[in-house]
């Protein structure tokens, strides 16, 4: 059972994550269509992902959360490393491979993106994609972040060095 709701929403709920929920966030990541726009590059175990547990999600300047949507766990969305006094965090987001395109990532990334700005008091809020990833270039574009950036082969995924697209959004440009 997902843990407690700690951001309600109407197609998904943002839920604490419980050492409950490691087996299917280890099942997930490690599913080739899930890890295809990660950096994730080798099999990761229950012992990695308990250690994922207790360096990210219980970590005092990140926000780790379960996306629950209509038939249970969907995914992760994570803030951080919150800058408190730049007022800025990077937003990153997967969801497992049945649950692209039911407009999960939407609802979620709204959800906490309105926490940060008026919870958190954040000013901006970057994320970024790797060559490749439409659907995360679509996310961040619907949701009104300006590309900013392209770090040309900044990263080397499945055997080939990508571009690197940055995103934004500022509190100001945010409509909650």
């Amino acid at each position: 059972m997902p843990g407690a709701v700690f951001l309600p929403g109407d197609t998904v709920d943002l839920r604490t994550i419980e050492t409950d929920d490691l087996d299917f966030l280890q099942t997930a990541i490690n599913d080739p269509a899930v890890r295809r726009h990660l950096t994730v590059r080798w099999p990761l175990n229950r012992d990695q992902e308990e250690a994922w547990f207790e360096e990210q999600v219980t970590s005092e300047d990140k926000i780790n959360l379960l996306i629950v949507g209509d038939d249970g766990p969907a995914g992760t969305i994570g803030l951080g490393p919150i800058d408190n006094q730049n007022g800025n965090a990077e937003l990153g987001i997967w969801l497992q491979a049945e649950d692209h395109g039911k407009g999960y990532g939407t609802a979620a990334s709204e959800l906490l993106i309105t926490h940060a700005f008026d919870e958190l008091r954040l000013h901006r809020i970057e994320a970024r994609v790797f060559e490749g990833n439409e659907a995360s270039r679509n996310l961040w574009e619907t949701l009104g972040f300006d590309h900013e950036a392209v770090h040309r082969d900044a990263a080397y995924l499945r055997g080939e060095y990508r571009d690197v697209h940055r995103y934004a959004v500022l509190e100001n440009e945010w409509e909650s």
